[in-house]
């Protein structure tokens, strides 16, 4: 009989490699499926937040106030809106979790981005004026609004621009006026707040540093100021040598932008009775 032979020290380090490379080859698809499933299931909880926002407003007359970011989870007042009295304490911070009932964060583990325009935000008795110069019932003869803190003209604060895939030039804004809009940083999270209540590193690319927690300037207040400008536009990979506002290669860019027009909340409120 003759014996049998054991694979050599050859054979055995070839079937290493093979099973490394299938493993490899099986783990790549499933990476990008779990991107993808990432991106689905932060928007449908971007969408449940945008049904909550809208029924707070229907019935408080105004948008919620945003949560202090660097509040950790589980903390006193974690996710609750910061008002004091008829005014905001700020106008930009974090989607109010717990004010609205909604998830904390998005399906990377950070928070939502979140920025409200006074007149939308402040409560009614507060609302006399705004960064525009409106009163709320912006002009004669607009009815003056009774339940509402904005009235059937009022506009934002806030614009989401594009850019041009040509030579990076800003397009039509997206959306301006806006009363509101939150934002997932997406899977690099760079300036997004985590439930400890740090923030993360800045973004290098100009348009994540628009949408950034960490590097915007204040939602302009009820008394001046311009319009904040935002950025939405199709995710870019990394790379390197990259510019966003002249030629060449997009930065990286994987934000998820959601805003609310005035006229979807005006529209709604009209609907509950709340308008004019």
């Amino acid at each position: 009989m003759t014996p049998s032979r054991g694979f050599t020290l050859t054979e055995m380090a070839m079937a290493v490699v093979i099973l490394s490379l299938l493993l490899f080859a099986a783990m790549v698809p499933f990476s990008t499926q779990m991107d993808v499933r990432n991106v689905v299931e932060t928007r449908r909880t971007m969408d449940s937040i945008k049904d909550a926002i809208i029924g707070f407003t229907q019935a408080n007359g105004r948008v919620p106030c945003p949560a202090l970011g660097t509040t950790p989870a589980g903390a006193t007042n974690a996710g609750t809106e910061q008002v004091l009295g008829n005014v905001c304490l700020a106008y930009f911070g974090v989607v109010p979790w717990a004010t609205l009932g909604t998830p904390e964060t998005d399906n990377w583990g950070r928070r939502f981005s979140y920025w409200a325009s006074p007149v939308f935000a402040d409560a009614i008795a507060a609302a006399s004026s705004n960064s525009t110069g409106q009163s709320p019932d912006c002009s004669a003869p607009n009815p003056v609004p009774t339940q509402s803190s904005f009235a059937l003209c009022s506009l934002g604060v806030l614009q989401v621009n594009t850019r041009n895939d040509t030579n990076h030039a800003v397009t039509p804004a997206l959306g301006s006026g806006l009363p509101l809009l939150f934002i997932s940083h997406g899977k690099n999270g760079r300036g997004a707040f985590l439930p400890s209540g740090v923030v993360l590193a800045a973004p290098t690319g100009a348009d994540e540093i628009a949408n950034s927690t960490g590097k915007r300037p204040p939602v302009p207040t009820p008394t001046g100021g311009v319009p904040a400008l935002f950025v939405s536009r199709p995710p870019t990979p990394s790379v390197s040598g990259c510019n966003d506002t002249g030629a060449g290669a997009f930065c990286e860019f994987d934000d998820i932008v959601v805003m609310i027009p005035a006229s979807t909340l005006i529209s709604r409120m009209v609907a509950a009775g709340k308008l004019p």
